[in-house]
């Protein structure tokens, strides 16, 4: 008997990079994991439209948990999001010729959203199966963010009759990407893919996140 749905959404490829590994990684995922089903589609790096998508998914599959994942070059492991901003401000363009600007994500939203995944356990969790995991407190604010922010809002207004969880992940880059820049880690597609199965069940595990210490002095 399957008890939740679990929906994890990864980004098609965007900038220069020929690969996002934020979908690379989501696509290995099994259908299922313990007593979890495990949906997975792929999202575009595109402002207002990646909302709509997931807008249309949550519709399609009523799930219980939604799990969005990002790339995040630059980083050395798998870190869960805090706290996504109602602010738009594009150092880019999207993949449809987007930049918007110091704008809002939705101008009736509030400041900022906390994620209600339970991210110190999802860290506690990878941590112990030897894959470098840590909470960030900062989601950017690209596609990444406004998809984080984007969610949780249809969550709290359109979706308020349900009890949806709702936060994001981001990922670094694999190999395949790091080979050709100087000194930028990764981790392989192999440990991401196993981050996010222990991340679905660290959902299922804890209605309730941990208390464990992981604030930072900066």
């Amino acid at each position: 008997m399957i008890y939740i749905k679990i929906l994890f959404t990864g980004f098609n490829s965007f900038g220069l990079e020929k690969i996002n590994p934020s979908w690379e990684a989501v696509k290995l995922l099994p259908d299922k994991i313990k007593d979890v089903e495990i949906i997975k589609i792929m999202i575009s790096t595109v402002f207002n439209k990646s909302i709509d998508q997931v807008d249309h998914a949550i519709q399609k599959y009523d799930p219980d948990v939604v799990i969005s994942i990002g790339q995040a070059g630059g980083r050395f492991g798998i870190t869960p999001e805090r706290i996504a901003i109602n602010i738009n401000d594009a150092s880019i363009c999207d993949n449809d010729g987007n930049q918007p600007i110091d704008t809002y994500i939705f101008k009736d939203g509030p400041a900022a959203y906390f994620t209600t995944l339970p991210i110190k356990a999802i860290v506690n969790d990878i941590l112990k199966n030897n894959i470098f995991s840590s909470v960030s407190n900062t989601s950017g604010t690209f596609v990444c963010n406004h998809i984080m922010y984007g969610v949780l809002h249809l969550i709290a207004t359109k979706y308020k009759h349900k009890s949806i969880r709702s936060g994001f992940i981001h990922v670094p880059f694999i190999p395949e990407q790091a080979i050709s820049k100087v000194n930028q880690p990764y981790l392989e597609l192999e440990k991401i893919t196993e981050a996010l199965k222990i991340a679905a069940t660290s959902c299922y595990e804890n209605k309730v996140d941990i208390k464990l210490i992981g604030g930072k002095l900066d």
